[in-house]
């Protein structure tokens, strides 16, 4: 492809970037990182950070952190993918989790259950999220939120029958990772993934900070008007569901790491994607992974990428065939759909063109 109408598509989403920003009044800050060695392309650019490596909140992005370090400790042996929960959350904390019509299935709720949703378990997420923005003082930690959960939403199926997107989940895979590994989450993220990796600019909301002491504090993001990146009780809902905050140069250090085996093996990570359940349509979901598939008329093959989205307009995807990676997020919960919706049709429509 020549030079001029390869700059002209690169000019092209980053126009669509700033018009989309600049549009609509709810977006305070938003950042977008387009980026392909096959044809030599890095775009970096944001409205409204204080400089174009201040780390951003990624929302449930950060699922598919917590899903390859449990991976991770998959390949070495400390965990089955089949194991129950049971064998390693304390009985007080996981006693009658799951009694669905009488019967109590909390025994037969594995590992991958938990990583794909079909757990059966309720979300928690969003009556929590209720509460934060209702009490600026509220304050839960992951183990009463799973306490809090069992008290309050029923489960909706039995175990490995149906899909669910749910954060109860992830709190629950990050507890596991916790008893494991003999370390808290957010030192574990440290461990296993940001200094290996040299993330120096990533950490946990609210649990970490950077090693980079340089590096901003995490720019705000908004839920019905309310900065939430100050809020101290809305770490402990989200933990190890979506807790990463980062850059995007260090999250695409991550990507590239993930999709050239050097965190995990070819083969797990073909188990993290083929043990999946329909997510909507066109879309289906592994172990942590959000994989988009092509639709006759709806989905185009074009579209065919993986990765993971958040409830802040965040993405974090990887489009096999260009060999391209796509991150950003709009910092807002008003788009939590438009965010993918945008990343589809501004940003991997113009790549396809490539």
């Amino acid at each position: 492809m020549k030079t001029e109408q390869k700059e002209k598509i690169v000019n092209t989403m980053e126009k669509s970037f700033r018009k989309q920003v600049q549009k609509d009044e709810n977006i305070k800050s938003a950042c977008l990182l387009v980026h392909s060695d096959t044809h030599n392309i890095h775009l970096n650019v944001n409205e409204g950070l204080e400089d174009p490596n201040q780390p951003v909140y990624m929302a449930s992005v950060g699922k598919i952190f917590t899903s390859v370090i449990t991976s991770m400790l998959y390949e070495q042996k400390e965990l089955s993918f089949e194991d129950p929960l049971t064998d390693y959350l304390d009985e007080a904390l996981v006693n009658d989790l799951h009694v669905y019509k009488g019967i109590n299935y909390t025994n037969e709720i594995k590992i991958k259950h938990l990583l794909n949703h079909t757990s059966g378990l309720s979300d928690n997420f969003r009556p929590l999220l209720e509460k934060v923005l209702d009490d600026p003082n509220y304050k839960i930690s992951p183990e009463e939120a799973i306490t809090w959960t069992k008290q309050h939403t029923p489960p909706h199926s039995g175990p490995g029958t149906n899909f669910l997107y749910t954060d109860t989940n992830y709190h629950l895979l990050g507890l596991i990772i916790e008893k494991i590994t003999n370390l808290p989450f957010h030192e574990v993220l440290n461990h296993y993934i940001f200094k290996p990796l040299a993330m120096q600019q990533s950490s946990m909301l609210q649990y970490s900070q950077p090693v980079n002491k340089n590096t901003k504090k995490v720019a705000p993001f908004y839920c019905e008007k309310t900065n939430l990146a100050d809020h101290e009780g809305y770490g402990g809902i989200d933990y190890a569901g979506g807790g990463v905050v980062s850059t995007g140069e260090d999250l695409l250090l991550f990507m590239k790491a993930l999709t050239s085996y050097q965190l995990i093996k070819k083969e797990t990570l073909e188990i993290m994607m083929k043990d999946k359940v329909k997510y909507g349509l066109g879309i289906d979901y592994g172990y942590g992974i959000m994989q988009f598939k092509p639709v006759p008329l709806l989905m185009p093959k074009k579209f065919s990428v993986w990765g993971h989205a958040g409830a802040t307009g965040a993405y974090m995807f990887y489009h096999p065939k260009l060999k391209a990676y796509v991150i950003g997020t709009f910092n807002d919960f008003s788009y939590e759909r438009k965010g993918v919706r945008f990343m589809l049709l501004n940003v991997i429509n113009n790549l396809a063109k490539l």
